[in-house]
């Protein structure tokens, strides 16, 4: 239960203001089709975590549990500093709707824009740190829609009101203390 719930709530802090938070601002203020966006993020972030997970789960395979320790270390650490860094979107990301429609453009949109974003880092770290890499997916899909599906109802709105420099920092924070305790040795009863 603890992977699914930090897997929400650390990919939930680190969506917010992350290029996938802003195309989904982006592609509602465009369309004003919510349901649509939605359902386009879900299947998105299902097919793209579910695949960072998988990964995350073989690493564990083929990584003796020392060095594991200290690539997922590193790798928390380095998502605590890239999570302070603001991301900005792609126009060419935001073109694909006029071919596809608005589902269609937001599975893709959202697929691509996930692929080697610090989400999707941080869900195969998270599945390789944890025993239990489906609830770690459930749980960063769950983030995914927690800070991504306000911000097609609510649009620019909301985002004016989001204190993002703390949200980034909070999230940050929170890498940063699973990078040093893993370093440190904590999931050492899981293998690490």
């Amino acid at each position: 239960m603890e992977s699914l719930l930090v897997s929400t709530g650390v990919v939930a802090l680190a969506e917010i203001g992350d290029k996938t938070q802003l195309l989904a601002f982006i592609l509602a203020a465009r369309f004003k089709k919510p349901l649509p966006i939605v359902a386009g993020i879900l299947a998105a972030t299902v097919v793209n975590h579910g695949l960072a997970g998988a990964l995350g789960a073989w690493i564990t395979t083929t990584i003796s549990p020392g060095a594991l320790r200290w690539v997922l270390g590193l790798s928390f650490i380095g998502m605590a500093i890239w999570t302070m860094i603001p991301d900005e979107i792609e126009e060419e990301e935001t073109k694909v709707a006029q071919r596809f429609g608005v589902f269609g453009a937001t599975l893709v949109t959202f697929f691509l824009a996930e692929m080697g974003d610090k989400t999707q880092l941080a869900t195969v770290a998270m599945a390789a740190h944890y025993s239990t890499p489906v609830l770690v997916v459930i749980g960063t899909t769950l983030g995914m829609l927690i800070a991504d599906v306000p911000a097609v109802y609510a649009g620019d709105k909301l985002a004016t009101r989001i204190p993002m420099r703390l949200v980034h920092a909070v999230a940050s924070a929170i890498f940063a203390a699973l990078g040093v305790a893993t370093l440190l040795g904590a999931g050492a009863g899981f293998g690490f």
